[in-house]
């Protein structure tokens, strides 16, 4: 391996895949929350940046082409496992997960199974959309977790009705609780919303892969 500065990126999205849950491990939050959004924007950053500086300085490479997927890949499902984890294993949260989950499992083991064949299995549109969709929808999940975690901790001990009073603008903000609050309830739903978008758009170029991959898949008696 060259040490290229696409492959040096590479490798740090791979450094960053086991940074995500070590953060929740050995920092508190909502200071976990900040390094976590940090790493994963960083992260997910590199991985169309690495690809574009290989092919504009010819810097392509058996490694690159083999690591960025599963770099990419790891990524996304570490972060999957972290947010489900930090939500209480919401169902909106779990159920899209799985689908990405499963999806990536399967066209992986398509890959294997297929070997030399599974060149025939280019990426396509739908799964270059998928996968800045999921970036996207992780990043903004990643964020709520700081803004819940601040609401969290600065409404503690306040009852439900002075909470409202602040919210509704009857009482003074001085703890930045409205927008805070507002900040959560959006990158919250909108995440939710994406994740969902990206587990249709996973779940499609799931199926195409499959589709592509079953001429290679029959019995020589069905070919």
């Amino acid at each position: 391996m060259k040490w290229t500065i696409p492959n040096i990126l590479t490798i740090g999205r791979l450094v960053a895949v086991l940074l995500l849950p070590i953060m929740f491990l050995f920092f508190a939050r909502p200071w976990a929350d900040w390094y976590a959004l940090i790493v994963f924007i960083v992260a997910a950053v590199t991985d169309y940046v690495d690809g574009y500086l290989a092919r504009a300085w010819a810097q392509e490479s058996k490694f690159g082409a083999t690591m960025d997927p599963i770099a990419d890949k790891a990524l996304v499902l570490t972060a999957l496992l972290v947010i489900a984890a930090y939500s209480g294993l919401a169902l909106w949260i779990v159920l899209p997960s799985g689908i990405i989950i499963f999806r990536e499992v399967f066209v992986s083991g398509l890959r294997e199974a297929l070997g030399d064949r599974a060149k025939a299995l280019k990426v396509t549109k739908i799964g270059k959309w998928k996968t800045t969709v999921q970036m996207i929808a992780l990043t903004l999940l990643f964020a709520k977790g700081v803004f819940e975690h601040y609401v969290g901790m600065q409404s503690f001990g306040m009852d439900a009705e002075l909470f409202d009073q602040i919210i509704e603008g009857e009482v003074t903000d001085h703890l930045g609780l409205g927008w805070k609050t507002t900040g959560m309830v959006w990158t919250g739903n909108a995440g939710v919303l994406l994740l969902w978008v990206a587990a249709l758009l996973t779940a499609i170029s799931g199926w195409d892969y499959f589709r592509k991959a079953w001429p290679f898949l029959k019995e020589d008696e069905d070919a």
